[in-house]
């Protein structure tokens, strides 16, 4: 067993960090789709304004509980989504640690393998394995995208939440190219794993399942964000009391606001489902709704 096994692990690693195509990855504008500003302002206006159109067009012309049947869309969606976070994880995962490997000759006496994750040497260009998966990640988030056409069509809801916190993830991911910012692999590993995870779980409950007691896919919004304002603290503290510097880092404070900001409003959401959830039915539709904000 172990000599069929050894061979199909050296595969699964060669096509997830030792492909030409991704060992030979380089973000420009001329190559990669979807790489320039004006496809990121457009797509992203693009999917607001398709929204709120589908919201309005069907409060006028479709009764107020009536729903569209989407049959097993939504679970593909999500096993689809779970799948790609999967892969993105382990790819990213395997990518990181190659790259550590092949270039801790040139920066091992000043960094660590945790503070070059957190911190990229200043010159850092987006080029290679890890940021062949950051651009996997930023194409996934408009599939990501859909699942909010998804719950206008099924639950006749548009959280304005949702539309907030996918047109951000995607316009970070952009940033995370185009200026090589730090901390930015961490990031994408807590966020396909927690993705991963939460996905699976939409799939299994679409498909007929009972779901858990408590609000699953906003405590692991709670715990991602969390996870990633460590995050900013390393970096912090790394570009302004370490030597050297951190790569992209004035596109780190545009993140470290944004990330803020959703932290807030999913605390906020948090704190009136436990202690005014019971006592307010109004305000527990509306924490359902934006607890489906991933």
């Amino acid at each position: 067993m172990s000599k069929v096994s050894l061979p199909t692990i050296h595969t699964i690693i060669f096509y997830l960090s030792e492909h030409p195509a991704i060992v030979g990855f380089r973000w420009n504008h001329v190559q990669s789709w979807g790489s320039t500003w004006s496809f990121l302002f457009t797509s992203i206006a693009t999917y607001l304004l398709l929204s709120l159109f589908l919201h309005l067009s069907l409060s006028v012309l479709l009764c107020r509980n009536q729903r569209i049947p989407l049959s097993p869309i939504p679970a593909l969606h999500s096993l689809f989504m779970s799948l790609i976070s999967a892969t993105i994880f382990a790819g990213i995962l395997l990518s990181a640690t190659a790259e550590i490997r092949d270039t801790r000759w040139f920066w091992h006496r000043s960094k660590t393998p945790l503070q070059w994750l957190l911190c990229f040497p200043l010159g850092t260009r987006p080029s290679g394995r890890v940021f062949f998966w950051s651009y996997i990640y930023y194409l996934s988030r408009f599939i990501n995208m859909f699942k909010t056409i998804l719950n206008i069509l099924q639950r006749r809801r548009l959280s304005f939440f949702q539309l907030f916190n996918h047109s951000i993830s995607t316009f970070m991911s952009f940033l995370w190219l185009e200026f090589s910012q730090s901390f930015q692999v961490l990031v994408i590993l807590f966020t396909t794993l927690v993705y991963s995870v939460v996905y699976a779980y939409r799939f299994w409950t679409a498909i007929g399942f009972r779901g858990a007691c408590f609000p699953f896919v906003l405590n692991c919004q709670i715990v991602l964000l969390s996870c990633n304002v460590v995050c900013h603290v390393g970096v912090f503290f790394l570009h302004f009391f370490f030597k050297g510097g951190c790569n992209g880092i004035r596109a780190w404070v545009f993140n470290s606001v944004l990330n803020m900001a959703v932290l807030i409003l999913c605390l906020n959401f948090y704190v009136k489902m436990y202690v005014f959830g019971k006592r307010r039915k109004v305000e527990s539709n509306q924490i359902s709704r934006n607890s489906n904000s991933i």
